[in-house]
């Protein structure tokens, strides 16, 4: 039995549909979750709440939903009250309001918050990367570089830090691959 050329033609757009179809329902389940997740937040009033972990908890869904400026105000809240808390939970919130700020363009004030999140905790290679991608928007694209480095030490298989080095490398920042090792970073 042979397929005619419609047919198979037809089989494939059942197919393609069939694939867009999983991809657009998995995106209206997530935002779907991310709008539950912040209507409760909002409703138990984590807004207000003394306890850091509930802002985070409220600034990340925030930073899911793209409330970039509504995030940094619930991060800056749960900075005031990080109250004996371990320095990772500094680090993380610290971390994440630099991303708000970044994602606003506000890279000077970003970095800030990035090495405040380094001092809490200097093995952090998610605000190493951060604070790399900030020092490249702004024009600092050797410390960036030496960045992208530190975080390789932490991490060897680092998919970030390997793509933005090659990415530098490409664009001629970077001698070679080789006398990145010879600087012992």
């Amino acid at each position: 039995m042979k397929l005619l050329q419609p047919e198979t033609y037809l089989i494939g757009l059942v197919g393609l549909l069939a694939i867009l179809a999983v991809l657009v329902g998995r995106q209206l389940l997530r935002t779907r979750k991310d709008e539950i997740n912040l209507l409760k937040l909002e409703k138990s009033g984590a807004a207000s709440s003394r306890e850091a972990s509930d802002l985070y908890e409220l600034a990340s869904v925030q930073l899911r939903k793209r409330l970039f400026p509504q995030a940094v105000t619930t991060l800056k809240k749960a900075l005031k009250r990080l109250e004996n808390e371990p320095d990772e939970a500094t680090a993380l919130i610290e971390n994440a309001l630099g991303f708000a700020l970044a994602a606003q363009d506000d890279f000077e004030a970003a970095v800030k918050h990035y090495k405040t999140a380094l001092k809490a905790k200097e093995d952090y290679p998610v605000a190493l990367n951060n604070l790399a991608f900030a020092q490249e928007k702004l024009m600092k694209r050797e410390e960036a570089i030496e960045l992208y480095q530190k975080v390789l030490n932490f991490e060897p298989n680092n998919k970030t830090a390997q793509k933005q080095l090659k990415r530098l490398e490409k664009i001629g920042n970077v001698d070679s691959p080789n006398s990145i090792d010879d600087r012992g970073f």
